[in-house]
């Protein structure tokens, strides 16, 4: 059998998205935003450590709109992925794989990470006394 007479497998475009491929996706793409934020996270502490200075460019860099930003993106990356990761842990130990659960445990990692991601940014603000 030759190369031009095996079938093709369908491309994405052809499936209609479902919640586990679109959240092992995401799963995908935080751990991409979390490495980001790893390096950014070094240079904040390597300008905390290099003087003044740099660290009041650092700090006026991360307290800026985009800065902001980027870290509560940033925080929501961190718990989505320890939600879903969670969620992949029960997995390995064959739970979960039922279709409906599958279901409830992907929309529970992304309300689980918003509520973990709103909470922290409450507690944060709450403990600068910004609120």
């Amino acid at each position: 059998m030759s190369n031009r007479d095996r079938p093709l497998s369908p491309h994405l475009q052809v499936y209609r998205p479902q919640i586990t491929s679109v959240l092992s996706i995401a799963h995908r793409a935080t751990g991409v935003v979390l490495a980001a934020g790893l390096i950014l996270l070094l240079w904040w502490l390597a300008a905390a450590a290099s003087g003044p200075d740099a660290f009041g460019a650092a700090q006026d860099a991360a307290g800026s709109f985009l800065g902001r930003l980027f870290l509560f993106g940033w925080t929501f990356a961190l718990f989505y992925h320890l939600c879903n990761g969670i969620r992949h842990l029960f997995w390995d130990i064959g739970r979960g794989f039922e279709l409906g659960t599958v279901a409830l445990t992907g929309w529970l990692a992304v309300v689980g990470a918003a509520a973990l991601t709103g909470l922290s940014w409450v507690l944060a603000y709450a403990a600068m006394g910004a609120l």
